[in-house]
Formats: structure tokens, C-alpha cells, sequence
């Protein structure tokens, strides 16, 4: 079933849009996961892997200004582990994560090592958004929940890119959509397409 969004920010498709020198871009986590883990293409959707890394190579080129949120290495990491937990299985079915963080020390370094990899080119690629939690930002995450369709880590990237003063977003989720006064920079053919009937869709 498509997810019926509610679109409220400016909608982008990064399959026509051509990236300039002063644009200034927060790229969310799932793309720098296709960008950067070189097994991504074990969970991903072919345009996944195509178009994001496409689409950031165009920004790099272009001299645009990218960045990334530290919050980021803690889903990064969470996934990485989560792909190479389930390839283990295929050989090993029915191990559970803490089995397989702790049981087996050869795959655990290479979870860490995959990590310290894909990290080191966002790193490398972007710049970062300093971002402290405390009571005032968990208010304001709170304060947006109640209007904008988000998860509890998206409501915090959101903060960190009002506090830096940015407008644009490189993702392929669709609950960016419902957020008013940004940029969402997409392929996610469900939000171009929904993002268009509702008048939202732009070109640049």
C-alpha cells in the first residue's frame, strides 16, 4: 500500500535537478548507507544505489556544501550491523544480535571495520552539524511531533538543520515531506509522484 503523505515541503526530484555551488545540503544517514557501505546493495532498491551516490558525485563536483549530523553514526552503525547480521545468517540462521555482537569476534571486527570505513568517507565528504541534546531541543522535537509525521532521530536532524540555518535535504524518506519550509531532495518515486498531484513538486 503507497503512504498516503500530506506534503508540505518543497519537493525536488534529483533525477532533473542539477546541484550548485551555494547550495548547502544535509544528506540523511540512508543515503550516505548506499553511498558508502559497500554491501548496500544487499537491502537497497536499485535507484537506492544509483541515483543518491549519482546525485552526491553532481554536488561534490559542483562544490555544493554538504553535511552530516554526528547522530548519523548511530543509525549508520545500527544498520551496517543489521545487513551484516542477517548475510551471517544465511549461513548461520537463527542468530540474535547480542549472539551475534559477542559470539563471534572475527564478524564483530568486521562490523567495526565496515563502519570505521563508511564513516571515514562521510567524514571525508561532508562537514558536521554540531547539535547538543538537552531539555530545550527534546521540547522543540516534542513540540514537532505533534505536526510533522517524523521518528524521534528525524525531529532531532531537523533541529540540527534549523540551528545551522539549512533548508535542504538529500533523502529518500518520504516523512521529510511533511515538513513546511524545506527542500526535500528525492528519487523516492511515491513522494515526486504525490508531491506533484499536490502542487508541491519543483524545479530548480
Amino acid at each position: 500500500m503507497a503512504v498516503n503523505y500530506t506534503v508540505r515541503a518543497s519537493v525536488v526530484d534529483i533525477r532533473q535537478n542539477t546541484p550548485k555551488r551555494d547550495d548547502a545540503f544535509l544528506v540523511d544517514t540512508n543515503v550516505w548507507y548506499w553511498l558508502t557501505y559497500t554491501k548496500a546493495s544487499n537491502s537497497a532498491q536499485p535507484h537506492q544505489t544509483k541515483l543518491y551516490p549519482a546525485y552526491i558525485g553532481k554536488a561534490l563536483s559542483a562544490k555544493s556544501r554538504l553535511h552530516h549530523c554526528g547522530l548519523s553514526l548511530n543509525e549508520l552503525s545500527h544498520i551496517i550491523e543489521g545487513t551484516e547480521r542477517d548475510i551471517f545468517r544465511r549461513s548461520s540462521p537463527g542468530i540474535g544480535t547480542k549472539e551475534f555482537r559477542h559470539n563471534f569476534p572475527a564478524e564483530r571486527s568486521n562490523v567495526v571495520a565496515e563502519i570505521q570505513t563508511a564513516w571515514e568517507q562521510v567524514a571525508a565528504m561532508s562537514t558536521s552539524l554540531d547539535i547538543t541534546i538537552n531539555a530545550d531541543l527534546t521540547d522543540r522535537a516534542l513540540q514537532r511531533m505533534a505536526t510533522e509525521s517524523l521518528d524521534g532521530y528525524d525531529l532531532f536532524l531537523l533541529e540540527a538543520m534549523s540551528e545551522a540555518g539549512i533548508q535542504n535535504i538529500i533523502t529518500d524518506d518520504g516523512d521529510y515531506a511533511t515538513v513546511p519550509g524545506i527542500q526535500l531532495f528525492t528519487a523516492n518515486k511515491n513522494v515526486i509522484r504525490t508531491a506533484r498531484n499536490q502542487g508541491k513538486l519543483v524545479r530548480r
